[in-house]
């Protein structure tokens, strides 16, 4: 086994490494960098060389990261971290900027804001590109191991070390086939009615479902739980189910479906950016959190329509629990969740 030499590796070896490790496959690792397969297998050979471990081997029709590899990932990213860091020392200019921001989102706000970020952070760095992994119920080890530079969710990880700050609120809103039936007149039309709804692993229910069974009234009759809300439509289209979800996936994941307020006055749900207290002076990031903060008035402007809903509302200037400050206990209590 050879000896690890520090004086081997450089940027484009850790960005190899990382491009590998995170596509699964040489052939999107290098769409991903923007290179053929034949230079990623190259360099990942020398990579091996360097770290005296095969760091990938086949599994199927696929490949799967040895336990070096998975160790390395996340040096790996911290020391990109440190290196797009050290060009910025004399001054910050998106334009110089040549790297892979990574934003853990689900499918709500990832399709909602996403695809206008991209727009509005390559005007400024045409070669930035962008990265969208799932947050799921996100932690702060995601923040805290460089899997992701930012976080998008009514769900933030409650941790010392990780920042808040309070993007729009939504409300709930009760969707249907308009095809198929009409919106329920009542509390007790709507608890006749059969429910599909999201549970996100592990088990975890919506906010707004735990919330409606905490209230005194009969439990609703879910049918079906699926893991995302894109799933959500296939199941209403064509029946008379009802889902209680955020107003927004009307823009996107549940278009065409009739819209229609909750029986019961419910809470709102926020919808915060979330990153690690390590970033929070960083040029590069406060430009990227800067820039998500600055498309959301228009993106919520643009998602209005007829609805029998609250209008939607960004942010506003708002208490230090929902600055870019760490989250106090007092704070994390008070949440929406979606």
């Amino acid at each position: 086994m050879s000896r690890f030499d520090h004086l081997d590796l450089d940027g484009h070896l850790l960005a190899l490494l990382l491009a590998v490790y995170e596509e699964g496959s040489v052939t999107r690792a290098a769409a991903r960098l923007g290179v053929t397969q034949s230079a990623v297998s190259h360099l990942l050979d020398k990579l091996r060389g360097i770290v005296g471990d095969p760091l990938f081997v086949r599994s199927g029709r696929g490949i799967v990261p040895t336990a070096r590899a998975e160790a390395l990932a996340g040096r790996a990213r911290l020391l990109l971290e440190d290196l797009q860091g050290f060009t910025t020392v004399g001054g910050f200019d998106p334009a110089r900027l040549d790297l892979t921001v990574t934003i853990a989102a689900n499918d709500l706000q990832r399709d909602l804001l996403l695809p206008a970020l991209l727009h509005r952070l390559r005007a400024q760095a045409p070669k930035l590109k962008l990265r969208v992994i799932n947050s799921g119920v996100p932690t702060a080890e995601m923040l805290r191991e460089g899997q992701c530079q930012l976080v998008i969710t009514p769900r933030p990880p409650d941790a010392a070390d990780v920042v808040q700050k309070r993007l729009f609120e939504d409300r709930y809103a009760v969707f249907y086939d308009p095809r198929v039936r009409t919106a329920p007149a009542g509390l007790e039309e709507y608890l006749a009615a059969e429910h599909v709804t999201v549970v996100y692993e592990p088990r975890r229910a919506l906010d707004f479902d735990r919330w409606f069974a905490e209230q005194a009234c009969a439990p609703r009759r879910i049918v079906a739980s699926v893991s995302s809300f894109a799933a959500v439509s296939a199941f209403v289209q064509g029946s008379a189910l009802l889902a209680t979800l955020p107003s927004l996936l009307r823009v996107h994941q549940l278009r065409g479906l009739a819209l229609a307020p909750p029986p019961l006055d419910c809470p709102a749900m926020p919808m915060y950016l979330v990153w690690h207290l390590k970033h929070q002076a960083e040029p590069m990031h406060a430009w990227l959190r800067q820039e998500v903060e600055a498309l959301v008035p228009a993106v919520l402007a643009g998602s209005a329509g007829p609805m029998p809903l609250e209008p939607l509302r960004a942010a506003a200037p708002s208490p230090a629990a929902d600055t870019d400050s760490p989250p106090s206990p007092s704070t994390t209590a008070a949440r929406g969740r979606a």
